[in-house]
């Protein structure tokens, strides 16, 4: 019998050995599927968590090209249209139906027994909405000039209010979409030096244990046992009131993060100490590696999922922080423009009853933080891939 034949009749074993064991092929993925990937097999399960991850990513895009995304500039004032409406979207009037969509301007009167301006959608004046629109000039990141926004109202003295407009006629749409870029990189940057300072602090408590640990322990229950909002608005009244906005930004950014990493460093000491008998840490040990390398090359990536879980779920509490500190007035001041400054218009319960849409950034402060937990809960159960 020659080579080839031989050949062919085991091939032709091996394929009916293949046909009489039913072996699935979603169960040959699990098995030779990475920790990554099957992380992200249980992850895209949790539809809420999809979800969230759709308008996490629309709020993000929003922030990063604000200019370019609101139809308005932020700060140009208008004393004609003080406290206006949200205007509605058409695609329907009295001569039907209409591809383009378009709102009514206003029609505005005063109120004899107030004497504040009511205004009342005018369907004489109809302006249709553009996109790719030539309006205020702005710099994308401070960087490149442009007016090019992406819809707006083109050739016309009437601004385009989507959400209303404020006590100075400013448009709550832009401001809204400005204001996005402060407060969800405040979170983002937060949670980034809280992770350093909770993994470092946390790691060396729970791999050294001890007096060691036992200072760090007392340290973060001093910390807990504050009160919150008391010690952020104490910590923020401390800088200095002539310092620009950037820097003011920066400094809310780091007391955001010198106060939350106490929870982190409580979920790491906790995993340090139940692994750091393991055998592969022993095996490290062994080969005279650092203890620093030890932290960081083989006990933190062992557990990196659920950390990533747990900073998914302390980024609502810096937006929240951010939000709090602005709203009560010592925490980022006009004329920058955040979410929780936004909300400080919301302090005055006359301007709230006469405008009750200037409340609206405080329904994108819960929309965010809702979308951050459902992220959060997703991961947290997506982090042990193998559970039933």
């Amino acid at each position: 019998m020659s080579i080839e034949k031989a050949k062919q009749l085991i091939n032709a074993s091996l394929r009916r050995e293949q046909d009489l064991t039913p072996v699935s092929g979603g169960e040959e993925q699990i098995y030779v599927a990475s920790q990554w990937q099957l992380i992200w097999w249980r992850f895209r399960k949790h539809k809420m968590a999809m979800v969230s991850v759709v308008i996490l990513f629309v709020l993000y895009t929003c922030a990063i090209f604000s200019e370019f995304i609101a139809p308005n500039d932020p700060h140009v004032y208008n004393k004609k249209f003080t406290y206006a409406p949200p205007q509605r979207i058409h695609f329907i009037d009295e001569d039907g139906f209409h591809l383009r969509p378009f709102v009514y301007g206003y029609s505005m009167k005063r109120d004899p027994e107030t004497y504040r301006l009511v205004y009342t959608p005018d369907p004489a004046k109809k302006y249709p909405i553009r996109f790719f629109v030539r309006g205020a000039k702005y710099k994308m990141w401070g960087i490149i000039e442009s007016d090019l926004h992406l819809f707006g109202i083109e050739g016309s003295d009437q601004p385009l209010y989507l959400l209303g407009s404020d006590r100075m006629g400013r448009d709550l749409f832009s401001r809204i979409i400005y204001g996005a870029r402060i407060s969800l990189s405040i979170g983002l940057v937060g949670v980034f030096l809280s992770m350093i300072l909770g993994t470092l602090i946390g790691g060396v408590s729970g791999y050294y244990g001890g007096t060691v640990d036992m200072v760090v322990q007392r340290v973060i229950e001093l910390l807990i046992s504050i009160p919150s909002i008391p010690l952020w608005m104490g910590l923020s009244a401390a800088l200095p009131p002539g310092w620009s906005p950037v820097k003011i930004y920066f400094g809310i950014t780091v007391i955001l993060s010198l106060i939350g990493w106490s929870g982190l460093a409580r979920v790491v000491r906790g995993k340090f100490m139940s692994l750091r008998e393991e055998d592969f840490v022993v095996a490290a040990r062994l080969l005279n590696a650092s203890e620093m390398r030890i932290i960081l090359r083989h006990l933190v990536p062992s557990f990196l999922s659920h950390l990533i879980a747990s900073l998914t779920l302390s980024i609502p509490g810096m937006i929240l922080g951010e939000t709090s500190l602005s709203f009560l007035g010592v925490g980022l001041r006009p004329p920058v423009i955040s979410w929780g400054v936004l909300l400080q218009e919301a302090q005055n319960f006359r301007s709230v009853a006469l405008a009750p849409w200037l409340l609206l950034p405080g329904f994108f402060v819960v929309l965010a933080v809702l979308a951050f937990n459902f992220v959060g809960d997703g991961l947290r159960d997506a982090a042990d891939p193998y559970a039933r």
